[in-house]
């Protein structure tokens, strides 16, 4: 299965949800590969791969085998991110443009339990290309008004990419992140995006991820999240427990 965790927003715990499933999966001992789309490579600094090698940019392309820029680090198997990312407009501009990450993933497909992608904080030509090579994905986000309004404009870059390149591709949910449930404006946007969900046939999930310290320290040490203890871990924990009951 090919998870794409997305959304165009900065700051929703895009990176740091697509961090935990990996985690969460090398834990279970599943075959599992992360790769990172975003030029600011942070899933990349935070699982420890190395930069300045070959990339997911050069699988894409075709400068190199998806095989050969397989990374083994301290957290998995990995493909890193490239700052040269943030010209891939420019690059992908041939016809099947939305389709390379998909080639590139094909040959090594049957080797993973699990692939997670995260892809980078814009709808340009790699969230496309993210959208089109997975089987389903996830939305971090928060529960605020921007958050709500960027939720629109991604359903319609979702929605596009299901009629033209990826008709199979599934919405598993919007995951609250950096939640607080305690006061009144929190529980008021959760109301918000329960409907926003439902318009877009999905779902919130009912695991919200509690704003947390732990996740930074996790990060900065470049340690998979589920080697340390806390509500966030706990709460990341019975997340990804629901997604996979809500896959089978």
């Amino acid at each position: 299965m090919i998870i794409t965790v997305i959304n165009q927003k900065g700051g929703t715990g895009k990176t740091t949800t697509a961090a935990a499933l990996l985690s969460y999966y090398n834990e279970q001992g599943a075959r599992v590969l992360g790769i990172d789309l975003d030029q600011q490579c942070n899933f990349t600094l935070a699982m420890g791969a190395e930069m300045g090698g070959k990339s997911i940019l050069g699988a894409i392309t075709g400068e190199a085998s998806t095989a050969e820029s397989i990374q083994n680090t301290p957290n998995g198997n990995f493909i890193a991110g490239s700052p040269a990312l943030a010209v891939a407009d420019s690059i992908l501009n041939q016809t099947g443009k939305e389709y390379k990450l998909r080639e590139a993933l094909e040959p090594i497909r049957g080797e993973y339990d699990r692939i997670i992608i995260d892809s980078p904080p814009a709808l340009g030509v790699l969230s496309v290309n993210a959208l089109a090579a997975a089987d389903i994905c996830i939305i971090p986000c928060q529960a605020d008004l921007f958050s709500v309004q960027g939720l629109k404009q991604l359903e319609s870059t979702i929605e596009a990419v299901k009629k033209y390149c990826n008709p199979n591709l599934k919405i598993a949910g919007i995951l609250l992140t950096r939640h607080n449930g305690r006061t009144v404006l929190g529980r008021d946007m959760q109301t918000v995006l329960e409907q926003e969900a439902a318009a877009i046939g999905t779902k919130v999930f009912k695991t919200a991820i509690r704003e947390a310290v732990l996740i930074k320290e996790a990060a900065a040490m470049q340690q998979g999240l589920f080697t340390l203890s806390g509500a966030a871990v706990d709460d990341y924990r019975a997340f990804i427990e629901e997604f996979e009951r809500g896959t089978k």
